[in-house]
């Protein structure tokens, strides 16, 4: 556990942190520290326009980050969390705009990984979950797939052997009526849709 205590402090001291999420590997940054959140953009390669996802260690988190949490939001968490959902909410006033992609809304998720748990537990508070990937490539399953541009950002690597791949979290935005899949992954549009029906 030192070794997550000591990224968890590095994330603290504007690190970035490579970790497995679920499937694929993240990039765990400080979300209210601005020139972190930068540092991810500029690692991933990533537009500015497009939003960041951020992680908690708990639902309790969401009303740091989320100004509405409608009822269909509930009902997906129940039964998804944690696990390999992101739900995008209407953000919080004090959600750093980058991390929105100026979009007003900010995707959020329960991780199941342990070392992600472990990872947020040490930190307090939200950290981004963004894939360990350059824009626009395949996210990573294992860190020897690891793009150099992305590795050498990082301030530490937590390598927790291969991961299971695939297509990442699906997404859905819970600000539209009904929900939107905006990406399916690790859970189905058809279990999305039996659930918020």
């Amino acid at each position: 556990m030192s070794i997550i205590r000591n990224a968890a402090a590095l994330i603290r001291d504007g690190g970035l942190v490579a970790f497995p999420t679920q499937s694929l590997y993240g990039i765990g940054a400080d979300i209210y520290q601005p020139d972190s959140v930068s540092r991810v953009f500029h690692a991933k390669r990533r537009p500015k326009d497009k939003p960041i996802s951020v992680l908690v260690g708990s639902e309790s988190r969401l009303s740091d980050l989320a100004s509405d949490v409608p009822e269909p939001a509930y009902r997906l968490m129940k039964r998804f969390w944690p696990g390999g959902l992101t739900i995008v909410f209407a953000a919080h006033p004090s959600v750093p705009s980058a991390l929105t992609g100026n979009t007003g809304k900010i995707g959020v998720r329960l991780p199941a990984h342990p070392v992600a748990v472990a990872l947020l537990d040490a930190l307090d508070h939200p950290m981004t979950g963004t894939s360990a990937n350059l824009s626009g490539h395949p996210g990573c399953s294992q860190i020897s797939a690891l793009a150099l541009e992305v590795m050498s950002e990082m301030a530490i690597i937590l390598d927790a052997g291969p991961l299971i791949g695939g297509a990442g979290s699906t997404v859905v935005d819970v600000t539209k009526r009904p929900p939107k899949v905006l990406r399916e992954g690790g859970v189905s549009y058809p279990e999305i849709r039996d659930c918020i029906k």
